[in-house]
């Protein structure tokens, strides 16, 4: 198996934790918040959790976006492609500019949340940050996992 695609799946793989462990960050911050409960050492792991695991899959995906011989990057690279036949093309699109930006994003949003609870006095400012941050980040996620690729993988 080509290491392209070796990491190619294990960057599908691991988007299976990523989603179960924002899903589980972002509901648990957001019932704590809204049922006023205290922030414990088990809030502290599971948004760590999803901080590492997030990192992680970033950097699994920056490899293949540098890697992968026909997405990604390679696109941009292509001589029978400009730039206009990438954004006119949506898988091309996808792969080469809205997947990497919007999952950087997602990335930098979860980091934010992530700090800026840290920095807050009371467990209510805690969740807040957290459920913001990482439910924003989710919802960004979700919009752009190339879907139809990943079920074919």
């Amino acid at each position: 198996m080509a290491l392209d695609r070796i990491i190619d799946v294990l960057h599908s793989y691991w988007a299976y934790l990523v989603l179960l462990i924002l899903l589980l960050a972002s509901l648990n911050a957001l019932i704590k918040y809204f049922s006023n409960q205290p922030f414990g050492a088990k809030d502290f792991r599971i948004s760590l959790f999803g901080l590492i695991v997030t990192h992680i899959q970033v950097l699994i995906g920056f490899i293949l976006y540098f890697s992968h011989p026909a997405l990604g990057f390679a696109s941009f690279t292509r001589d029978d492609l400009t730039m206009a036949d990438i954004m006119g093309n949506s898988d091309l699109r996808l792969f080469a500019v809205e997947h990497p930006l919007v999952m950087l994003i997602a990335v930098v949003l979860i980091t934010i949340g992530y700090s800026k609870h840290k920095k807050q006095l009371t467990s209510k400012g805690k969740f807040k940050m957290l459920a913001l941050f990482y439910t924003i980040a989710l919802l960004l996620v979700l919009s752009r996992i190339p879907w139809g690729h990943w079920f074919a993988s």
